[in-house]
């Protein structure tokens, strides 16, 4: 069976967006994400930066498959509102490892559920617009241990493989006194088990997923 190991997700922040509606301010940015502990800070960062806003609201998606977890916050909207919509341009433009925020400054006239549900996806849909959207890789990430040694052996097939090398040290064996090598190392995940038996197979070199 063939793996997923591409998603689509944004390069870098957007830049801020406008869209207004009957007095409102809508302010729209996006920014990738790799973790949900990444939200709470930028909302923070853009509290202070509209302290007269009136609601923060967003979605963001993570993962890929049957790892994807999301969340949809309407942030004192009326429910399903601003969040939903927000959330169904992140599903629209097939985007994962993203959060997009809607910031509303509220204009004095009242939206009601149909206006304010076409703003905030109005909003979201400029935001991803312009956006650079990137295809990156789902990675497996491996500890590579061997003697000094064996080193050569190790440098080939990573060379050979194509793998990319996160980090190398090299440290003293208690035991022996013989230097060690430790390099990390990862490659995307469909890869992931054929590099891992060509390691596990070697004699005196170690391989675990981390």
């Amino acid at each position: 069976m063939e793996i997923n190991d591409t998603y689509q997700t944004i390069a870098s922040a957007s830049e801020e967006i406008l869209f207004k509606e009957k007095g409102s301010k809508f302010f729209g940015y996006a920014f990738p994400i790799d973790h949900e502990d990444e939200v709470k800070p930028k909302i923070e960062d853009l509290k202070k930066q509209h302290p007269h806003a009136v609601h923060y609201c967003y979605a963001y998606q993570l993962g890929v498959g049957n790892k994807m977890s999301y969340r949809a916050n309407d942030d004192g909207e009326p429910s399903n509102t601003a969040g939903a919509p927000i959330y169904g341009q992140i599903q629209s433009f097939g985007l994962t490892n993203v959060v997009v925020v809607v910031v509303r400054i509220f204009g004095g006239v009242k939206l009601g559920v149909g206006g304010l549900i076409a703003a905030y996806r109005t909003t979201a849909q400029m935001t991803l617009e312009v956006c650079e959207i990137v295809e990156k890789t789902i990675d497996e990430t491996f500890l590579i241990s061997f003697d000094y040694k064996n080193m050569n052996k190790v440098m080939r097939v990573i060379k050979e493989k194509k793998l990319e090398i996160v980090s190398q040290e090299m440290e003293m064996d208690e035991i022996t006194g013989q230097p060690i090598g430790k390099i990390v190392t990862k490659t995307r995940k469909k890869n992931a088990e054929s590099i891992f038996s060509i390691f596990d197979l070697m004699f005196e070199i170690d391989i675990k997923i981390i």
